[in-house]
């Protein structure tokens, strides 16, 4: 089986994994770092702001399953791409609506998405397109994280309303446990 890579940051990575996590086809999610200018960062380091990183889910999946296309039409839905370095309360450089693409197919894929999806917003998309820089895995306490505390405060007001959100838009689409 041939997989593909996808890197996308839109907000906390723990909205975006936990709703990855679900889609059929995706094969792996890891909450991560991306596009700063320090190595191995800390979350400590990202929450501050100073080191460029972006929080990021960065998918494996099965394009024999579902196709680049059908996770960004996911990653559209369930984070407001308009609000530059923000997602509700999370403000900073490290919030930032990105995809960072990891073929020249990926990179126009995404263009095409980003220009379709201008005609659903009310407000310019502000979604930063890149080429895939290193990846640093997040401390293992981030990942799986809305399936280890989904009680906790953030998971239940924040994460949970997007995981609704996605399974309902795309329930045709869900992995079937």
């Amino acid at each position: 089986m041939a997989t593909e890579i996808a890197t996308l940051g839109g907000g906390c990575f723990w909205c975006t994994e936990a709703v990855f996590q679900q889609l059929n086809g995706v094969l792996e999610v890891e909450s991560g770092y991306t596009g700063g200018q320090v190595a191995n960062p800390s979350y400590e380091q990202i929450c501050e702001g100073t080191t460029g990183h972006a929080e990021v889910a960065r998918l494996t999946f099965d394009p024999a399953v579902v196709s680049y296309r059908e996770i960004l039409e996911v990653f559209f839905t369930i984070h407001d791409p308009t609000t530059l370095n923000r997602q509700g309360n999370d403000v900073g450089t490290q919030y930032r609506s990105v995809i960072y693409y990891h073929s020249p197919e990926q990179q126009e894929t995404a263009k095409h998405v980003i220009s379709e999806m201008a005609n659903v917003w009310d407000a310019p998309i502000v979604t930063e397109l890149s080429p895939a820089e290193t990846f640093y895995k997040a401390e293992n306490y981030h990942q799986n994280y809305f399936r280890q505390n989904p009680l906790q405060g953030y998971c239940a007001f924040v994460v949970a309303p997007k995981v609704s959100k996605f399974r309902k838009t795309f329930s045709d689409k869900l992995k079937q446990f």
